[in-house]
This record gives structure tokens, sequence and C-alpha cells, in this order.
């Protein structure tokens, strides 16, 4: 029969006697004893059992989580804070008043001393037509202006030939009533003559017959001068016809001389060319488009923003530009005005609600935005997009006062 094996209980602290074979340093495991819970008092617990030690500081998990939330919830403060003060869209271009180059005569293309989007100032040289046959034009209509100058000249002259014809007729008129005056007094003279028979019967009657031969040449010549005075009148009226004639060819000259400075394209403001199609040796008729222009001081952004961002945005805001061709600039300018209407309402085919079912959407009203410097190192065109950002609270924000403390 086996031996048996003890299994006596030991005193706390006790070894087990080292057995061939077994480590010597290992403890022994220590026996709990057992306790009836009846009989169990206060003053029967070991005197020196250590309490449950107590937590002094929370988990380093949850202080951490903590400073996360209150973070993360000043930053959104900060970040509504600012982003309240400003409203922004993306639907926003680049718009100006570009228009097309034409010429107002017709001929061949001598010269194109510009190129393709070249920048131009005001009165710069973008095309020139062959002058030739305008300036042979010209000629023609000077000569005309000078033919009528001298055709006045002509009836000028006339008319004072006629004011001196009108006098010499005067003379006559006053010759003729001299020599009436006479025969009247020899008439009369003789017929008291003839009466008393101191003369012939013939002698008076000639004498007679001699005063009505005055009195019909003073007729004569009063005629004269009445004819005389109408001829004034005539050469007067004609000379009136010289000078609407004169008018007419003066038009014509300075027509000609519009038409030869026409042959002349220049650019009529600072600007850019663009699309340029008209070449040396082209032929043009008046209204052919050879180039486009874009002006330079006639540009500005047309942003289009939801009706229910404008409930505080005015005329005179500040705005910050940011053009997608050129990220890392920032230009400035301000709003300049609001369109009266949604840009639909101006559409070519406008929306009708009235029929059919209808859905609510949110309509977006085109703002003009003006530029305060356009810079002169880069290229604003039409259609490039840009992403405005109105203040449409002037007062500082949190983050702008803690930024300018810092």
């Amino acid at each position: 029969m086996a031996a048996r094996t003890d299994t006596t209980t030991l005193p706390r602290g006790d070894r087990i006697p080292p057995r061939p074979g077994m480590d010597i340093e290992r403890p022994l495991p220590k026996q709990v004893e057992d306790v009836a819970p009846s009989s169990a008092t206060p003053s029967d617990e070991p005197a020196n059992a250590n309490p449950r030690p107590l937590k002094k500081w929370r988990s380093p998990r949850a202080v951490l989580a903590a400073l996360a939330v209150a973070a993360v919830a000043g930053g959104g403060y900060l970040y509504w804070d600012n982003s309240h003060r400003f409203e922004t869209t993306d639907d926003a271009f680049i718009a100006s008043r570009q228009f097309s180059i034409a010429p107002k005569v017709s001929g061949y293309i001598r010269s194109v001393p510009v190129t393709d989007n070249q920048r131009v100032v005001a009165g710069q040289v973008i095309a020139r037509i062959d002058d030739r046959d305008y300036r042979t034009a010209l000629a023609q209509a000077e000569a005309q202006v000078t033919a009528a100058e001298a055709s006045i000249a002509n009836i000028d002259a006339q008319i004072e030939v006629q004011k001196a014809q009108v006098v010499e007729t005067q003379a006559q008129v006053a010759n003729s009533k001299a020599s009436v005056a006479f025969a009247v007094v020899q008439a009369k003279r003789y017929d008291n003559l003839a009466r008393q028979g101191a003369i012939a019967l013939q002698t008076a009657q000639q004498n007679d017959t001699a005063l009505l031969q005055q009195q019909a040449s003073l007729d004569t010549a009063k005629a004269g001068v009445t004819a005389a005075q109408r001829q004034i009148s005539a050469l007067i009226a004609q000379r009136g016809t010289a000078q609407a004639n004169l008018a007419q060819a003066l038009a014509q000259r300075d027509q000609a001389k519009l038409n030869l400075s026409y042959t002349t394209i220049v650019a009529a403001q600072a600007g850019r060319v663009t699309n340029l199609s008209g070449a040396v040796g082209q032929f043009v008729s008046a209204g052919t488009n050879i180039s486009s222009f874009v002006p330079a001081e006639q540009t500005w952004v047309t942003a289009n923003f939801k009706e229910i961002q404008l409930d505080r945005m005015r005329p005179g805001d500040a705005v910050t530009l940011r053009v997608d061709a050129y990220p890392e600039r920032r230009l400035h300018g301000h709003v300049a005005s609001l369109q009266a209407g949604s840009g639909t309402a101006f559409s070519l085919l406008p929306a009708e609600n009235a029929t059919g079912n209808y859905v609510k959407i949110v309509q977006r009203v085109p703002v003009k935005i003006t530029i305060d410097k356009l810079p002169e190192d880069i290229v604003l065109g039409p259609g490039m997009s840009v992403s405005p950002i109105v203040r449409v609270d002037p007062r500082p924000s949190l983050y702008e006062a803690i930024r300018s403390v810092l």
C-alpha cells in the first residue's frame, strides 16, 4: 500500500522541507484558512490587515478625451463665429464688356502691327487698310469744294456788276426826268406861241411829240432800274444754291476724310486684343470681324449667390477674391450692385411656375463685384472662375481678435 501523503496545514510563512530534486527557493502556495462566517468577529481579523487603497487620480484617457472635446467645441465655435460673418460661392466668373473690332470701310489689309493677347493702350494701331482709293476720293471731294467756292465768287461778282447797272439806270431815270421837265416847259411855251400865231402850228406839235418821247424814255429808265434790281434778287437766289452746293461738297470732303481715317483701325481704350483673325493681304468688308477686344478698365466679377445669402449683403461690402487660375493671389473689391431679379427671370426661356407641379428651389441672384485695383502682371479674362468671399458683418470675430493679439 502506498504511503500517505502529508497534507497537514502549516502555519503562514512556514516552508516545506526540501526534497530531492525540488527547487529550494520556490515558496509553497499559501493556504487560506477556513473561517466560519457565524463565528467571525472584528476582533478575529489579523491586526496587520491593510485596507484597499483609494484612487487619487482619474484615468489619463478620460482627461485626454475631455480636453479633445473642449478643443473641438472651442474650435467649432471659433469657426462658426468667423464664418457667420462671411458669404461665399463658387458660382462666380470674371465678366467684361468685350466686343468685336471691325473696319468701317472695305479694302485690303496692309499691315497688322499687333498679335494675339497683346495688351494695347488707347489710340494704338491694330490694323491698316490700303488707303490709296480713299486718298483719291478725298482729292475729288476737295476739288468739288473748290469749284463750289469759285461758283459763289462768280455770283458775288455778278451781283456787284448788277448793282452798278442799277445805279446806272437810276442815273438814266434822273436824266429822263430832267428832259421830261424841260420838254413840258418847252411844249407849253410853244403852245402859247402857236395860239398867238407867232409860230407855225407844226412847230408846236413837234414840241408836244418831243415831250411824249421824253416821258417814254423816263418810263424805260424806270423799267431798267426795276429789271436790274430783280436781277440782283435772282443772283442772290443763285448764290444760295451755290452755297448749298458748297455745303454738300464740304460734307463729301469731310466724309472722304473720315473714310481715309477709317483705314487705320486703332484701339478706342486700353485692353487686350484677343482672337485676332485679320491678316495682311486679306480683303475685308465694312463690318467684318477681324479681332475681339477685352477692355482693361471694364472688368468685374459676376457672382451668383443664393437668395438666402443676400439678407445682410449690401452694396459697398468688402470682398476678397480668389481666382482659380492664380490660387496664391488674393484680390480685393467690393459689392457694386445686386441684380433686381433672379438669373432665370432674364434668361431666354424664363421659368413658368403657374402651370404643372411646382417644386420650390433656391434661386440664384447675380451680384456685381468690382475689383478695386486690377493687377497688371496677370491676365483676367471673361469666363475665368472666381471664389468671392463677401464680408457681410464688419465687426471682428473672436478668431480675428485672438489672431490680432497673437
